[in-house]
C-alpha cells in the first residue's frame, strides 16, 4: 500500500510543480482576446499543427457523457448495498472511496473553473474567455475510467467479460484524452495537465482501496 499511496501522492507533486512551470514558463499571449498561456512555443506549435475540428470536438462530449455514466452504475451499485444493509458502513469499502474520489474530481474540475491558470485556445473563432487548464474532460474521463477499470478487476469473474470491459474503459479514456487535445479546444500542456492529476487520485485510490486489501490476502 505505502508503494503505490507514494506513486500517487508523487504524480500529486508533479503535476503542482507542473502546474507552476505553466503559469511561469514561456508565458505569451496566445490565448483568446490575448490573454497569456505557459509554454507558448509548444503550445502554439502544437496548436498549429493539428488545427481545430468541431466535429472531433463533439465525438469527445459524446464519448465523454458516456464513459461518465459507468459512474452511474456504481452509484446504484452503491445504493442498492446501502438498501439491503441498511448502514452507509456496510457498504463496500472500496465502493465508498469510489464515492470518494468522484467526490474529489468534482471539486477539482469546480476548482479550476475559478482558478484561471491558462485560457482556451481562440476555437473556432469563440470569443468567451474559459478556462483551460487543466483540462477537465480528461481529469474527469481518466479518472472515472481507471477507477471503472479496478472496479471490473476486481469484481467481475469472467475474464472475457473483465478483458472486454477493461478495453472499452481504454477505448473511451483514448478516444477522450486525444480527441481533446487534437480537436483544437485545449492547449496541449492542458492535457498534460488533466493527466497527471487523475492519475495521481487514480493510484492514491488504488492504493488505498485495493493495494491494502491484497496485502492482508497475501499475508493470511
Amino acid at each position: 500500500m505505502k508503494k503505490h499511496l507514494g506513486i500517487g501522492l508523487g504524480l500529486l507533486v508533479l503535476f503542482l510543480v507542473f502546474t507552476v512551470l505553466v503559469e511561469y514558463v514561456d508565458v505569451k499571449p496566445i490565448g483568446r482576446q490575448g490573454t497569456d498561456v505557459g509554454f507558448a512555443s509548444v503550445n502554439e506549435d502544437f496548436h498549429n499543427f493539428f488545427g481545430e475540428s468541431k466535429t472531433i470536438y463533439k465525438v469527445t462530449e459524446i464519448v465523454g457523457y458516456i464513459g461518465i455514466a459507468a459512474a452511474g452504475i456504481f452509484a446504484v451499485i452503491g445504493l442498492l448495498q446501502l438498501i439491503k444493509r441498511k448502514s452507509l458502513w456496510k457498504v463496500d469499502k472500496d465502493i465508498l472511496l469510489l464515492g470518494g474520489l468522484y467526490a474529489v474530481l468534482l471539486v477539482c474540475y469546480i476548482l479550476f473553473e475559478k482558478i484561471l491558470i491558462n485560457y482556451r485556445p481562440p476555437f473556432c473563432a469563440e470569443d468567451a474567455l474559459e478556462a483551460s487548464y487543466p483540462s477537465s474532460h480528461t481529469l474527469m474521463l481518466l479518472g472515472i475510467m481507471a477507477s471503472t477499470v479496478m472496479q471490473v478487476l476486481y469484481r467481475l469473474k469472467d475474464s472475457k467479460l473483465r478483458v472486454f470491459c477493461s478495453s472499452l474503459c481504454g477505448v473511451i479514456a483514448l478516444v477522450v484524452i486525444i480527441g481533446r487535445a487534437v480537436c483544437g479546444v485545449h492547449w496541449f500542456t492542458d492535457i498534460i495537465g488533466g493527466l497527471l492529476l487523475s492519475a495521481a487520485l487514480s493510484w492514491i485510490y488504488y492504493a488505498v482501496a485495493f493495494a491494502a486489501k491484497k496485502e492482508e490476502k497475501s499475508e493470511s
